[in-house]
């Protein structure tokens, strides 16, 4: 594998780390209606676990109220279930057609939590990148046995590794630093 190659792969690898984190940030709850909270949410259909938002239309009303309308009318016990079993933090309110999930205001001890737990999967996702680093390391020492590669493109090569590194972790602080100000602002 050339060092292009390399780079091209583990740029990838990073880039889905940054992706993922994002996702996983997106589900945390910051006192605003967010459709994306229920993405992880699991309804027995029929038997089969089936996720929520294909079982129903989800919608804000206002800044703070999710609607679950579902397709079938029947499951609406189902999918109450489905939301409390999800320990989301917000007890839904059925009234036989709709689910209305209303989300309260967050307590400053929540933020704080919440906070943390921001904090945490951006240094798991700093992690993962600095895997990705390692391995597209061990894979240059390969190509540099294989190929014998010149002792100089190792060296440019291990420094375009390390940028890229760089690069990625000061996106995933950045993506970290956006959430914690989403998370503290009342």
């Amino acid at each position: 594998m050339s060092i292009e190659q390399i780079l091209k792969v583990g740029a990838d690898k990073m880039e889905k780390c940054v992706a993922q984190l994002k996702k996983d940030l997106a589900t945390i709850r910051t006192g605003r209606a967010n459709p994306m909270i229920l993405d992880k949410v699991l309804v027995d259909y029929y038997g089969a676990p089936t996720p929520l938002r294909q079982l129903s239309q989800v919608s804000v009303q206002d800044g703070t109220t999710l609607v679950i309308a579902p397709f079938d009318k029947s499951i609406i016990k189902e999918i109450e279930k489905a939301v409390i079993k999800a320990e989301l933090g917000i007890t839904p309110n059925s009234d036989g057609l709709v689910l209305r999930l209303a989300f309260p205001p967050l307590t400053e001890e929540r933020r704080k939590a919440l906070t943390k737990d921001v904090k945490s999967m951006g240094e798991n996702s700093k992690v993962a990148v600095r895997n990705v680093r390692r391995d597209m390391a061990d894979e240059l020492k390969k190509a540099e046995k294989a190929e014998n590669l010149p002792e100089d493109s190792v060296k440019d090569g291990q420094d375009k590794i390390q940028k890229a590194t760089d690069k990625y972790i000061k996106i995933i602080d950045e993506v970290v630093s956006e959430k914690d100000k989403e998370v503290m602002t009342v």
